[in-house]
């Protein structure tokens, strides 16, 4: 089961790094490049499915179709993925892991903005209160899925460190697995946030959507009770950077010369090979 897998990584003491996917190729290329877990990011299937920005138009419905797509090419390894806000109340939540989990997915991340929510690093978030948060993550850990509950607060660029803390704490009271401070990359701050929620596994996001400055070492983000970093959106950008490239190119010289995969390795990713083996062991 890949959510026992995702607990085991949030209690080895030290840091995985999940990098974002969002196809069954770029999950194959994680896999391939030694990734023992990915992250599906709903800014992501917002780009992706509806060509519009992380403001709430995306729903859990739009990111367990794409998950459900994804998880067969990691070959057993967990994927986490964005849950916003659990697309309601608990009843919605509920639902909204069932749904999750029913897709392959792992773990999922839910957070306490009002709906409709907008992204992470953004002005003009705000929270619910924290019981209806709390009152959320119970709901989904007591139906019985198995999903991963990460809680995710937005307080600390609301209304500061002291009550993201707090309310991590109270997330965690409420049977999350894990509790991610969005925002909240400073190292001594996360030694604050680790020293207020002992035993509590930590998340951080190092999206290039936020102004990331840290260059914190693993080892000395595990001391801090950080146990998944989450790369969003990185090979995406690097995948459009590329393909940007690639249609220039084509406009103005009438080929691409851009570095990129060779075919081989494309039908090699999507499996070629075993299916034409499997054709070629049925066509008699």
């Amino acid at each position: 089961m890949t959510a026992a897998a995702l607990r085991a990584l949030l209690a080895s003491g030290g840091v995985t790094h999940l990098p974002g996917v969002y196809d069954p190729p770029t999950a194959a290329l994680a896999v391939r490049a030694g990734h023992r877990a990915a992250h599906l990011s709903g800014a992501a299937c917002a780009a992706l499915d509806l060509g519009l920005p992380d403001l709430g138009y995306v729903h859990g419905t739009h990111i367990a179709e794409r998950a459900a797509r994804i998880t067969p090419a990691l070959g057993g390894a967990p994927l986490l993925a964005d849950a916003d806000t659990g697309y309601g109340d608990a009843l919605q939540a509920v639902w909204t892991a069932r749904r999750y989990a029913a897709a392959g997915v792992s773990g999922l991340h839910l957070e306490d903005q009002v709906m409709p929510k907008r992204c992470g690093h953004l002005a003009g978030k705000e929270l619910i209160d924290a019981e209806a948060a709390a009152r959320k993550i119970r709901a989904v850990v007591s139906d019985g899925t198995g999903i991963v509950v990460v809680a995710r607060t937005d307080a600390y660029t609301v209304t500061g460190l002291d009550d993201a803390t707090t309310r991590g704490r109270r997330y965690a009271e409420a049977g999350a697995d894990a509790v991610f401070l969005e925002g909240v990359s400073d190292l001594d701050e996360l030694a604050r946030a680790h020293a207020a929620l002992p035993g509590v596994a930590l998340v951080l996001n190092r999206s290039e959507a936020g102004a990331h400055a840290d260059r914190a070492s693993d080892a000395d983000l595990a001391a801090v009770g950080v146990r998944l970093v989450l790369h969003p959106v990185a090979a995406l950008l690097a995948a459009l950077h590329a393909a940007d490239r690639a249609y220039r190119e084509i406009a103005t010289v009438g080929r691409a010369t851009v570095e990129r995969l060779a075919w081989t390795e494309f039908t090699g990713l999507v499996g070629q090979d075993e299916a034409l083996a499997l054709d070629a062991k049925h066509d008699r």
